[in-house]
C-alpha cells in the first residue's frame, strides 16, 4: 500500500512540474507577444505624430521644386549641376522643422576660390528671386541659409567628382549619400528611419554635430537599412559592445576586422560609410551617448512607453530642490557665465568643452588643492554660455604646508631655503622626515577667488594659460563668477533652459 501510494506521488508530482513548465512558458510567450504588440502600438500612436501632414508634404515639395529649378538653371552657367540632398530625398524628414538642402556641383577642374564664389553668388540670387532673408553660414566652405515661407534652405557648393574617394572635402561626398540610400532604402522603411530619429531625438542625441555629439540622419538611415526596420533594430542595439563595427556593404570582411578596430580606434560604433570605406559615420557619438542609447533602448524593449518618443516638457530646478541637493550632496557648486562668442556651433561646443576642462585644471593644480566633482557646459548659442562646477572642496585653510627636497640636497635645499627665509611664513623651515617643511599663507582660499584671479587677464595672458581663442576674446569684455545659490537661482530663473540643465546636471542618467 505504501509502495503504491509512493507511486502515485511521484507521477502527481511529474504532472505538476510538466504543467509549470509549460505555463512558464506560454507565460513568457504571451509576455514577449504582448511586448511586441505594445511596442507596435507605442510605433503606431508616435507616428500619428511625427509623419509630416498632407499640407507640409505640398508646401515643402513646392518649394523645393522651385528653388531646385532656380538653382539648376544658375549653375549652367558654370557646366555644374544642382541635386536635392538630406532626409528630404528619402521621405524620412521630421515635420518640426520644415528645410532641405540643394547642392549645387561644380565642375571638378574648377578653382576652390571660384566655386564658393559662384555658390554663394546662386545662393543670394535665389533668395532675391524668393524675396527670402538670406545669411551667409561657415562649415569647410561658406553656404547661404535661405529662410523662405518658414522653410529653412541650405544652398551648398561643391565639387561633382567621379568618386568618393576622389572628393576634395566632405560636402563632396554628399551626393554619394543621396544614391546610396535612393538605392537602398525603400519606401516602407522611410517611417522606421523617422521613428528611430524621433527616439535619439528625445535623448539629445540626435545630430553629428559637436553639440550632441550623437547621430545623423545619413547613420540612421544606414542602420535602418542593415537590421531592416526599428524594432529589429532596437534588439541589435541591446547587444551592442563597446567597439560595435558594423560593415553594410562587408568591404573589410571578417578577416580585416583587426584593421578596422586600428583605423578606428577608441570610438565606441564603427558605421563604415558605404561610400568611403576610410569614414565612420558614427564618429562623432560620444562613449556616454553610446551607453545612453543603449539603456534607453534596454528601458523602453523592457517596458514600451511613448515618452521613449515625446517626453513630457522637463521643469526647471527649483530653490528646494536645489537647496536639497546641496544639503545631501555637501558640495558646492560655482557657475563661470559670460555671454558666448558669435561663432558656428561647431565651434562654439568644442571650446567651451575645453574651457571648461582647463578650469577644472588650474582649481586642481597640486599648489591650490580645490577638487572638482563633477563639470558641465551650457549655452544658448545666443544669450548666455557657462561652465557648471561641483565641488568636493571649495574652500581651504589660510595655512599652506610646502614640502621641500631631501636635507641631503644641498643645492635644492638652499635654494628652498633661500626662497622662504624671503617670504612671511606661519612656521619653519623645518625638518620632517629628512626634507625641509615650510606653512606658509595661502593666497586663494575659495575656488571663486582663484577663478576670478586666472581668468582677469589680458587676452595674450589668458591664450597662454590655454583658454581657447574665442572664449579668451569675450572673457576680457566681461565675466561673472557665481557661487552663491540664491544668485544661481535667479540665473535658472532668468534662463529657464539653464534651470533644466542645472537639474540634469546632478540628475544623471543611470547608463546600467
Amino acid at each position: 500500500m505504501v509502495t503504491t501510494y509512493k507511486v502515485y506521488y511521484s507521477i502527481v508530482a511529474k504532472l505538476l512540474i510538466s504543467f509549470r513548465r509549460k505555463w512558464k512558458s506560454l507565460y513568457t510567450k504571451s509576455t514577449k507577444k504582448y511586448n511586441v504588440a505594445s511596442s507596435g502600438a507605442v510605433f503606431h500612436q508616435v507616428l500619428r505624430q511625427i509623419k509630416p501632414s498632407s499640407d507640409q508634404r505640398r508646401k515643402i515639395k513646392a518649394v523645393s521644386h522651385k528653388v531646385l529649378s532656380l538653382a539648376n538653371r544658375m549653375a549652367r552657367k558654370y557646366k555644374g549641376k544642382a541635386i536635392l540632398a538630406g532626409s528630404l530625398t528619402r521621405d524620412t524628414w521630421l515635420p518640426d522643422k520644415l528645410e532641405f538642402d540643394v547642392f549645387v556641383c561644380f565642375p571638378e577642374k574648377m578653382k576652390e576660390s571660384q566655386m564658393e564664389k559662384a555658390g554663394l553668388g546662386i545662393g543670394a540670387a535665389i533668395a532675391r528671386k524668393l524675396k527670402a532673408e538670406s545669411k551667409v553660414e561657415y562649415a569647410e566652405h561658406p553656404y547661404t541659409d535661405i529662410t523662405y515661407e518658414g522653410v529653412d534652405i541650405d544652398v551648398v557648393p561643391c565639387y561633382s567628382v567621379q568618386s568618393a574617394e576622389k572628393i576634395k572635402s566632405s560636402v563632396d561626398r554628399t551626393p554619394f549619400h543621396v544614391q546610396y540610400i535612393e538605392k537602398h532604402l525603400p519606401t516602407r522603411l522611410s517611417d522606421q528611419v523617422r521613428l528611430f530619429k524621433q527616439f535619439l531625438k528625445a535623448a539629445k542625441i540626435y545630430g553629428a554635430d559637436a553639440k550632441y555629439e550623437g547621430l545623423s540622419g545619413y547613420t540612421c538611415e544606414l542602420l535602418t537599412i542593415r537590421y531592416n526596420g526599428f524594432q529589429n533594430l532596437l534588439k541589435a542595439i541591446s547587444k551592442w559592445q563597446a567597439g560595435e563595427i558594423i560593415d553594410l556593404e562587408e568591404v573589410y570582411g571578417k578577416k580585416n576586422i583587426g584593421e578596422v578596430k586600428k583605423k578606428f580606434w577608441n570610438q565606441p560604433l564603427v558605421v563604415i560609410d558605404p561610400t568611403d570605406k576610410n569614414r565612420n559615420t558614427a564618429a562623432a557619438l560620444s562613449m556616454k551617448n553610446f551607453f545612453l542609447l543603449k539603456k534607453r533602448v534596454a528601458d523602453f524593449l523592457k517596458k514600451p512607453s511613448v515618452e521613449f518618443f515625446l517626453p513630457p516638457t522637463p521643469e526647471p530646478i527649483t530653490e528646494k530642490e536645489l537647496a536639497n541637493l546641496q544639503s545631501q550632496r555637501r558640495t558646492e557648486t560655482v557657475v563661470v557665465k559670460f555671454i558666448p562668442p558669435k561663432v558656428v556651433p561647431d565651434i562654439l561646443w568644442p571650446q567651451l568643452r575645453k574651457f571648461g576642462e582647463r578650469l577644472q585644471n588650474i582649481l586642481e593644480e597640486t599648489r591650490y588643492e580645490f577638487k572638482v566633482m563633477n563639470r558641465g557646459e551650457f549655452s544658448d548659442e545666443k544669450f548666455i554660455a557657462a561652465v557648471v562646477l561641483e565641488l568636493e572642496v571649495a574652500h581651504l585653510p589660510a595655512v599652506q604646508k610646502r614640502i621641500g627636497p631631501s636635507i641631503f640636497a644641498q643645492k635644492e635645499s638652499k635654494e628652498f631655503l633661500d626662497k622662504y627665509l624671503q617670504n612671511p611664513t606661519f612656521a619653519g623651515p623645518y625638518v620632517e622626515d629628512g626634507t625641509w617643511v615650510v606653512e606658509t599663507p595661502r593666497q586663494f582660499l575659495s575656488a571663486h577667488d582663484k577663478l576670478l584671479d586666472s581668468l582677469s587677464k589680458p587676452l595674450d595672458v589668458l591664450q597662454a594659460k590655454g583658454i581657447p581663442d574665442k572664449i579668451a576674446e569675450r572673457l576680457v569684455t566681461g565675466f561673472e563668477i557665481i557661487s552663491e545659490t540664491e544668485k544661481i537661482l535667479e540665473e535658472a530663473k532668468r534662463n529657464p533652459d539653464f534651470g533644466i540643465y542645472l537639474k540634469q546636471f546632478f540628475q544623471k542618467v543611470k547608463l546600467v
